[in-house]
């Protein structure tokens, strides 16, 4: 007997997150689109592959491996893949052959922050992984694929687990409100499901820290996150002017103006998402052929901010905004397609429609046309607009940048 040997453990404190976590798949909040395909239908019938959790924290990872082990009656060991080493994993091993022996139960290795495992590590893992003896579950917050070597990737499922949805946040604050018999404003619910991000955990720890005042109430939000919410609600009228101010900084070239707002939307906590499609969407409707670059750019910067997450993506978004706040700006191709949707009625001209099922040459497709290929510079002169179009004209190159050269091209070739 030790001193702690008459403790009553229902009396250990248990932060809110440990206590809210879900114990079976009808509790768990989020990850639809997962749990009602092949990987639900699986871990309800009692199976599970081995699988690696990627997602950004508080989505679910560790609570789904828990789930999965209750449902399955499966053995569940978990570790830290920062501190544990070879010899914990052979142990592990030994402990899992004896559980099947024995006990017939199967056992879930659960390894937290798998990107954490050096080769040597991964590699040990194999053949108890390939055989069975163990189902793995890593859980990471890395891209699996850049991190993980080949041979294990090979051996898993990778699960991609999204942000929880404000909804979804709502619905888990709403429930640990009612079971810990919290009093709390419908709006303070609402203010730290947003500022949450799509993450469960941060969301309960705010609430619990919240509740220590008595009342959830947006005044104690204040007192507690000060700043962190006050500064950009995402919700509010600060969301859509700040959005609003960057593209039009970048759309007039103030280079300074748009690094400000982008600075803002990352320190109010902006789904980098948000701010990345922005990006794109300025560089092609504003920048256009001017600089063609641009969209090239700006689309490789999304990738590489979702690829690097904080706080490293701030200095790839930085680079592509001032790209774009720096560049000749035309919108010559944006106003090209609206002007074509307004205007799509005609019919396809004979000699450009479609001739490679049988019989399309008995109705004339195809006769007359002529291939650019075969003529000097790769072009010839032919009709390609509907004879109801033929004056038509959609796009006016501008003289901006790089697009001057292509309207000097099409000038050339068709004046």
């Amino acid at each position: 007997m030790d001193l702690f040997s008459n403790v009553n453990d229902e009396k250990i404190y248990q932060p809110l997150a440990e206590r809210m976590r879900p114990k079976t798949l009808s509790d768990f909040a989020g990850q639809e689109k997962i749990l009602r395909g092949a990987l639900g239908k699986m871990i309800a019938g009692g199976q599970t592959p081995s699988l690696i959790f990627f997602g950004a924290p508080g989505t679910g990872k560790t609570t789904l491996a828990k789930i999965i082990a209750n449902t399955t009656e499966s053995n569940f060991v978990k570790v830290n893949a920062a501190l544990s080493g070879i010899s914990e994993l052979r142990g592990i091993v030994k402990e899992a052959e004896d559980q099947r022996k024995f006990y017939r139960r199967r056992t879930i290795l659960f390894i937290d922050e798998i990107h954490r495992f050096n080769k040597g590590q991964q590699d040990f893992l194999l053949p108890y992984v390939e055989d069975g003896r163990i189902i793995l579950i890593g859980a990471t917050t890395e891209n699996p694929f850049f991190e993980v070597n080949a041979a294990l990737l090979s051996r898993v499922k990778i699960v991609r687990l999204e942000k929880l949805a404000v909804d979804d946040i709502k619905k888990i604050l709403r429930h640990a409100v009612e079971l810990e018999k919290f009093s709390a404003e419908e709006r303070a619910l609402e203010i730290i499901a947003d500022f949450a991000d799509g993450d469960a955990r941060m969301a309960l720890n705010v609430l619990e820290q919240a509740s220590f005042s008595g009342k959830i109430s947006v005044e104690a939000l204040n007192d507690l996150l000060g700043e962190k919410i006050r500064r950009y609600d995402k919700k509010g009228d600060n969301h859509y002017d700040t959005a609003s101010a960057f593209i039009k900084s970048m759309r007039g070239s103030d280079a300074d103006a748009a690094i400000f707002y982008l600075a803002k939307m990352i320190d109010g906590g902006e789904d980098l998402k948000f701010i990345a499609r922005r990006i794109v969407i300025c560089a092609a409707e504003d920048v256009g052929n001017a600089d063609p670059q641009a969209l090239i750019l700006a689309n490789a910067a999304a990738q590489a901010a979702q690829f690097v997450g904080l706080p490293e993506a701030r200095i790839i978004l930085a680079q592509a905004v001032t790209y774009i706040a720096g560049a000749p700006k035309s919108n010559a191709a944006y106003l090209a397609i609206d002007k074509a949707l307004g205007d799509t009625r005609g019919t396809v001209p004979k000699h450009l429609r479609d001739t490679s099922y049988k019989g399309a040459k008995t109705f004339g497709h195809g006769i007359g046309y002529k291939y650019p290929h075969d003529f000097e510079n790769h072009f010839v002169k032919q009709q390609y607009l509907p004879d109801e179009k033929i004056s038509a004209r959609y796009y006016e190159p501008t003289e901006q940048g790089a697009e001057i050269l292509i309207k000097r091209r099409l000038e050339r070739l068709w004046n």
